[in-house]
């Protein structure tokens, strides 16, 4: 028999017995209606629909985050059919090793993902262990944790997560900024990308942690020096290919820097190859093996290593000024590097939040003179509803008294500023973020954000324009910043073109494609990107648009507010909230 791996998508129309009862040519009509919306957008996502059942279907992908996707889509666009509702169909997901039967799947695979649909409550998208495990570093929602679940019919337990609101903040969520992103970039002058760094073979999977580190601070400290074109950390993680030919091709950078890490007890071997993108050919490679307490010695040589060899230009002077403060005790960059670990995914799970938390405040203790845990871990606190944001700005204040050169903790501060409503101070700290950090697209993306609620959106799309020739995969909530700039400056059908250009919906984007249907008067678009908002975030009201939105200018504001609230969106939660919204420094 021909087996394959699949992602297993099984919907199902809840209560359609009952529904044919009152009216059955209605129902059918209905039914035939809100099945064959997901079923195009199952081939939106490279999906396909290999079976029917009356009132459901189900379909198979390639990728399990195609699959999900699939899911959410289809439940908004359900949600936004006159006379439907989110509530009208159900969805189970699951990843399998399935059997190949002419056009159809069968096996065990099958059979959970349609027992997990038919166990999960109207409206709701539950998905397998299994697949969240493949799914929660690139996820466009969070995931609560229902525990295990006996399955009829399935001898073993299974884990289920049920998917709940969007995540706007999630550092893996990509959105490509070209139009072809897979097309040819010419090399930059002085150009290089750190690619994502491996685990060596042998190491305990414990130690990604540390690969992810390595990779986020080569690029960090590489993108201080005014000298090279740096493409950004996102990128190297969004890329699948490890060949430096066609890294070279796609972010357009001369030179690629890769390797592998293993820890075994207190040594640390490092493997890294700097290579050229014409032709592959490996400029210097090593093999290191330190103590760990001086890996970053090693980190410093490499790049010192590096510039001499892409840009000869770069003064020692240059180097040491780009080092950002060390910490005195390697435990506590041990901790930290933990800590980010968890950062990345604070959007997919609370979990995460609190064990990102955990790890910066062991960090902090291990070493009180180490400036970076202190603002990473108000970074991470603000996505919960105890954030202080008083408390925080102290804290932060601490960081860069430790550290005046983080441009980090200077973005970090610049942004508490911005919420607190000191625009002047605000700037201050975005712009020395900048100087300190002049190659960093993340640094650039976020910090546009100040300018467009201070009323320069046109610079903020310039920074806009120089964070994306410096990364093609941006994370999506620095690409919407676009939508936003472009409102601004009243460029609504602009804006709405652009909007559609993001790989998926966010509440930030949707909210301003609603207020620009209606400044265009088109109330009836509007009033459909309300309902498809509230399918995807039953919670959303004008009390996050007030708390996000924090324009210099209050008018605009009160603006995007009232424009919203005539379009069908409430002033208060609807529906109760399951924790209040978060701030979100990130």
């Amino acid at each position: 028999m021909q087996r394959k791996l699949a992602t297993i998508m099984v919907g199902d129309f809840v209560g359609s017995t009952t529904a044919m009862e009152s009216d059955e040519e209605g129902a059918i009509a209905r039914i035939d209606t809100i099945l064959e919306t997901v079923r195009m957008v199952v081939q939106r996502h490279d999906g396909r629909v290999f079976g029917t059942a009356g009132d459901g279907l189900l379909a198979e992908f390639g990728s399990p985050v195609n699959a999900l996707r699939s899911a959410i889509e289809a439940r908004a666009e359900i949600a936004a059919l006159p006379g439907a509702s989110g509530g009208d169909m159900r969805f189970g997901l699951h990843l399998a090793d399935v059997v190949v039967v002419g056009s159809d799947l069968r096996g065990d695979g099958v059979n959970i993902a349609a027992r997990i649909e038919a166990s999960a409550p109207p409206g709701a998208i539950e998905v397998s262990g299994l697949l969240y495990d493949q799914v929660r570093r690139v996820s466009p929602c969070g995931f609560e944790d229902i525990g295990e679940r006996q399955l009829k019919g399935i001898l073993e337990p299974i884990r289920i997560y049920r998917v709940t609101e969007l995540v706007d903040r999630h550092v893996f969520q990509f959105a490509p900024t070209r139009s072809t992103p897979n097309a040819a970039q010419s090399p930059r002058t002085n150009s290089i990308a750190v690619a994502r760094f491996d685990v060596a073979p042998g190491a305990i999977a414990d130690q990604f942690f540390l690969a992810e580190g390595i990779t986020d601070d080569l690029t960090l400290e590489l993108s201080r020096l005014r000298g090279l074109f740096v493409s950004s950390r996102s990128a190297a993680t969004a890329l699948t290919t490890k060949d430096p030919v066609e890294i070279g091709r796609l972010l357009g950078v001369g030179y690629v820097i890769s390797g592998s890490i293993r820890q075994v007890g207190d040594d640390l071997r490092v493997n890294i190859a700097l290579t050229e993108t014409g032709e592959g050919l490996v400029i210097w490679s090593d093999r290191i093996r330190r103590p760990f307490r001086e890996l970053l010695d090693v980190l410093d040589e490499i790049i010192a290593r590096v510039a001499a060899t892409v840009s000869g230009r770069i003064e020692q002077s240059e180097l040491a000024a780009a080092r950002l403060k060390r910490p005195e005790n390697m435990t506590a960059y041990e901790y930290y590097l933990r800590g980010l670990d968890h950062h990345r995914l604070v959007g997919v799970s609370d979990i995460h939040v609190h064990e990102a938390m955990a790890w910066f405040e062991r960090s902090m203790a291990a070493d009180p003179g180490f400036g970076r845990p202190f603002a990473m871990h108000v970074c991470s606190w603000s996505n919960l509803p105890s954030f202080d944001l008083n408390r925080a700005e102290q804290q932060v204040a601490h960081a860069l008294a430790l550290d005046p050169s983080d441009p980090e903790a200077h973005r970090i501060m610049g942004a508490i500023k911005m919420k607190s409503g000191d625009f002047v101070s605000s700037r201050y700290h975005h712009i020395r973020a900048h100087e300190l950090a002049p190659n960093d697209a993340y640094i650039l993306g976020r910090s546009a954000a100040f300018y467009v609620y201070v009323g320069e959106a046109e610079r903020a799309l310039e920074m806009l324009d120089r964070a994306e020739t410096l990364d093609p995969f941006l994370p999506v909530w620095i690409t919407e910043e676009r939508v936003a700039a472009l409102y601004a400056l009243g460029r609504f059908e602009e804006m709405m073109r652009v909007a559609l250009t993001l790989p998926f919906q966010t509440r930030r984007k949707s909210l301003y494609q609603i207020a620009a249907s209606m400044a265009c008067g088109d109330a009836g678009k509007a009033e459909f990107l309300v309902r498809q908002a509230l399918s995807l975030d039953p919670s959303l009201s004008a009390v996050y648009i007030r708390m996000q939105e924090t324009y210099a200018d209050e008018s605009v504001t009160d603006t995007l507010v009232e424009r919203n609230c005539d379009a069908g969106l409430p002033l208060t939660p609807r529906k109760p909230v399951a924790r209040k919204k978060s701030l979100s420094l990130r």
